[in-house]
């Protein structure tokens, strides 16, 4: 028989067992993803493809709507990090190797492989230089770096910019998957000149 005391049970264990359920999606934020890893305290040297941090010490993290807004004022200079395919070493003889297109936010300057853990002095000037070229050697001028939505090599990068002494620093961890998302125009890259 259906009482307003046993009505009031069902309640109270509906609303124990959402309570539960709000614990664990706590965890793994409002839409089931998974949390934010901690920021580390060093740079990232292995599964660049995985869940980036919310934040970068020393730099503002961006959304779309903010790159949109810094992108058509022409307020910042786009650095996009992506690195390229390399080319397979067992090719057979003949075999013709085209690299793989890269499409990117317009204007940016692409300085692929300088988003890994760890770079060889080659690559460290190469990034060096590509942003010392397209800042005109201004280190306070907004610098917005980028790649693809959870992907280290972005984050990297920009730590190493902070590190570099650059004081306008800012992360989009969306990149060009959140870009185009909105709809927003693309343009094909080439890489910088000078990769190692």
């Amino acid at each position: 028989m259906w009482t307003p005391r046993r009505a009031a049970v069902v309640v109270l264990v509906a609303l124990v067992a959402g309570l539960v359920a709000g614990g664990v999606n706590a965890q793994h934020g409002s839409d089931g993803a998974a949390a934010a890893p901690p920021e580390p305290s060093g740079y990232r040297s292995e599964n660049y493809r995985a869940p980036v941090p919310a934040t970068l010490a020393g730099a503002r993290v961006l959304a779309t709507p903010e790159v949109e807004t810094l992108w058509r004022d022409k307020a910042a200079v786009f650095v996009d990090v992506l690195p390229r395919a390399p080319k397979p070493a067992n090719l057979p003889p003949g075999t013709v190797w085209r690299d793989r297109p890269r499409s990117d936010i317009p204007g940016s300057v692409w300085l692929p492989d300088t988003g890994y853990g760890e770079l060889s002095a080659a690559a460290q000037d190469y990034l060096a230089g590509g942003v010392e070229r397209v800042t005109g050697g201004d280190r306070g001028r907004l610098v917005v770096v980028y790649c693809l939505r959870n992907c280290w090599m972005s984050w990297n990068a920009a730590k190493r910019l902070v590190a570099m002494g650059y004081r306008n620093v800012a992360w989009y961890p969306d990149g060009t998957d959140g870009w185009s998302e909105a709809l927003l125009p693309l343009a094909d890259a080439q890489p910088a000149p000078g990769q190692p």
